[in-house]
């Protein structure tokens, strides 16, 4: 349960960091975005190294499902876009993906 609270923390802040640089370039909010973008940045990568793993590219592989989910949950939550069926059927196969890689036999 922790690993699962972890990832979906760190999606949270490496979305909201992502997108303050995002809202900053793109969508001409002020320059003062950054600084909450960076923090929220370092906290990803601070909860991210949280996660109980024995090897780190294992752990950002896994992660990257959950990423990518919580990236869709973002684009219908925050930007108020509905994903369409190719971003939930996409979503789930990278869902699925992480839980091979998480739940993996290792010998």
């Amino acid at each position: 349960m922790k690993t699962y609270i972890l990832f979906a923390a760190a999606a949270l802040a490496e979305i909201a960091g992502c997108f303050a640089f995002w809202a900053w370039w793109r969508l001409d909010k002020p320059v003062w975005w950054l600084a909450p973008g960076m923090v929220s940045l370092l906290l990803f990568a601070g909860l991210l190294a949280l996660v109980p793993s024995e090897a780190a590219g294992r752990t950002y592989a896994a992660y990257g499902g959950i990423y990518i989910v919580a990236s869709i949950l973002w684009l219908w939550l925050v930007e108020g876009r509905l994903p369409d069926r190719w971003d939930m059927s996409g979503g789930l196969i990278c869902l699925a993906g992480a839980t091979v890689i998480l739940f993996g036999p290792r010998g």
